[in-house]
């Protein structure tokens, strides 16, 4: 990652952001741009053994789920505060990537 005392979180927008939230999208932003910019180089050999294609679908699945969450963000379908469940929903996917982290490299 370069520039890594910078993180442009691309989900966050306006003048003010509770620091719950911004942890929620930084970390997602993380994600993302590892999928996005790094996976496909092809460094690390997702097919080696079960713990590491386990984890490539995990990063695969939250990947995933983050894009849905954003696109139901957008359409009004959910507020990440006041949906009933949402913050508990996020916390726990928050959980599982911190659990696969060691696995975010190239």
């Amino acid at each position: 990652m370069r520039n890594p005392q910078t993180l442009p979180i691309k989900t966050i927008d306006g003048d003010w952001c509770d620091k719950d939230l911004v942890m929620l999208h930084a970390c997602f932003q993380l994600l993302t741009d590892f999928v996005e910019e790094e996976i496909s180089q092809d460094i690390v050999n997702w097919e080696h053994n079960e713990e590491i294609k386990n984890a490539r679908k995990e990063i695969d699945q939250l990947y995933n789920w983050w894009k849905e969450r954003l696109k139901n963000e957008a359409e009004n379908n959910i507020d990440p505060i006041w949906t009933k469940g949402q913050y508990e929903s996020d916390n726990e996917m928050l959980i599982r990537l911190i659990k696969i982290r060691q696995y975010l490299w190239t």
